[in-house]
């Protein structure tokens, strides 16, 4: 079996690790900083426009959660029907840096941290 190899480049703008989703895995998607398709996403809009790697690197709000881009009906139906927590994802970003999320979420096999 191949070793997994953790990739910075493969963290979403939002926290999502896109090195564990399966549409990556079969290559059926570059992932979120790649796919020139996902224009539509408001926060990978504001992270390029801005000059930041992720929301973790937002100096305007305290917590992700408090940005309307982030924090909207489309994340939370996504986070309830996959019990993903992309604002712990992102705080996780703030305390230990990209290098160890992206070890992280490879150890575990996960797209972003799991709601508890």
């Amino acid at each position: 079996m191949q070793e997994k190899t953790p990739d910075t480049k493969l963290i979403a703008f939002c926290g999502l690790y896109c090195g564990e989703c399966g549409r990556y895995k079969s290559k059926k998607c570059p992932g979120c900083r790649e796919n020139e398709r996902a224009s539509w996403c408001k926060v990978r809009k504001c992270c390029l426009e801005n000059g930041k790697a992720s929301c973790a690197e937002c100096g305007v709000y305290a917590s992700a959660s408090e940005c309307k881009k982030f924090n909207n009906i489309f994340s939370k139906l996504f986070g309830f029907i996959f019990g993903s927590d992309r604002q712990a994802s992102i705080d996780f970003l703030k305390q230990s840096g990209p290098d160890a999320y992206a070890a992280e979420m490879t150890r575990r096999g996960k797209q972003s941290m799991k709601k508890k």
